[in-house]
């Protein structure tokens, strides 16, 4: 098992453009760590850092104690499952699977039955057991997929390195899949860096995430730190859904602030507010409660969405939307509304 760690790394490309902007990340012995972040935030060119693909511009890398900034691709260990798997066409899924091992062979003196030996494990292990003669054409996204996680984990790596692995495929097979590449990685114990956009999945796979967003990284935690605890407005916002509400503080004390957004919200606040200062307050839909609470709204349009109501609603010259079950009002009755929780963040 490996830690990973990330001093000051910075890479700018053409001398202009920075995509990774001075990250420092540690990840543990056998760790699963999610990078989650929008397109063009940084996170892939962070993964091919640490794979060696790319050069940082400055800062370093180290696996443990040994520095692998300057070591070449092929002297690290690590191994990438790219987001299109890149499988060979011509190959058989046992070829695929031993190519790795293959390159290796007079480097780590391989015998042709250890890599049968090895590539049928890994197989196993992917549960591809009986696929070996297929090529890629004959299988589905799902097994092409597990074909490529085969390849990566056939080598041993020290740093296992997953690029959106799961985004070509459909939403059903993903939440099955997700599950299959967290149980493979714990059992291997294998150090693991993820890279996706998907908040979901990022939760469902990860141990910790590491949100990103222009070439920093904006927070680490927990899904339920990060999620329930957000260290600013960015992570509050792309992390869920929200309701952004522009208002000024009423009252102030230590984190815990009333601010007025049209109506009185109590909200929790990172920063030293005092009354007065402006302020944008964010309320996730499922902390907006329907039939009961003091604020009074005129319902705007229900729409069912399987496991929720989505709620429209008019708090006098604010718009809210609330989540949760059938509300108690038709559309264009009034109804009782509580916002249960909500956090501030100076704009």
């Amino acid at each position: 098992m490996t830690i990973v760690r990330l001093e000051k790394l910075r890479k700018v490309f053409d001398n202009r453009v920075v995509a990774v902007d001075d990250v420092d990340l540690v990840v543990n012995h056998g760790e699963i760590m999610a990078v989650l972040g929008p397109s063009g935030c940084g996170k892939t060119t962070l993964l091919r850092l640490v794979a060696g693909l790319e050069e940082p511009t400055s800062g370093r890398i180290f696996f443990d104690d040994r520095d692998v900034t300057r070591l070449p691709t092929q002297e690290r260990n690590t191994a990438v499952v790219p987001q299109t798997w890149a499988l060979w066409p011509h190959m058989t899924v046992f070829e695929n699977v031993a190519y790795g091992l293959r390159l290796r062979k007079k480097r780590e003196r391989l015998t042709e039955g250890e890599i049968k030996r090895r590539v049928r494990e890994v197989l196993e292990l992917v549960e591809l057991t009986g696929l070996e003669e297929r090529r890629p054409f004959q299988l589905s996204g799902g097994q092409q997929q597990r074909v490529a996680l085969a390849r990566a984990l056939v080598v041993r790596p020290e740093v296992l390195l997953l690029d959106e692995p799961l985004a070509n495929l459909d939403a059903k097979l993903r939440v099955e899949l997700r599950e299959e590449v967290r149980r493979i990685a714990k059992k291997l114990s294998i150090t693991t860096i993820y890279v996706t956009h998907d908040q979901e999945e990022a939760f469902a796979v990860a141990d910790r995430v590491a949100v990103m967003n222009a070439g920093r990284i904006q927070q680490v935690g927990t899904p339920e730190e990060i999620y329930y605890k957000p260290a600013n407005f960015f992570v509050a916002t792309f992390v869920g859904r929200s309701n952004v509400l522009r208002g000024r503080v009423a009252e102030a004390k230590g984190e815990a602030v009333v601010v007025d957004v049209g109506f009185p919200v109590n909200a929790i606040s990172p920063h030293r507010l005092k009354p007065g200062d402006d302020v944008e307050v964010v309320v996730r839909p499922e902390d907006v409660y329907l039939g009961g609470g003091s604020l009074r709204c005129v319902v705007e349009e229900v729409v069912f969405l399987g496991r929720y109501y989505q709620t429209k609603l008019k708090c006098g010259g604010v718009a809210l939307k609330a989540e949760g079950p059938r509300p108690p009002a038709a559309p264009g009755e009034e109804v009782a509304v509580e916002v249960t929780k909500a956090w501030a963040f100076k704009p």
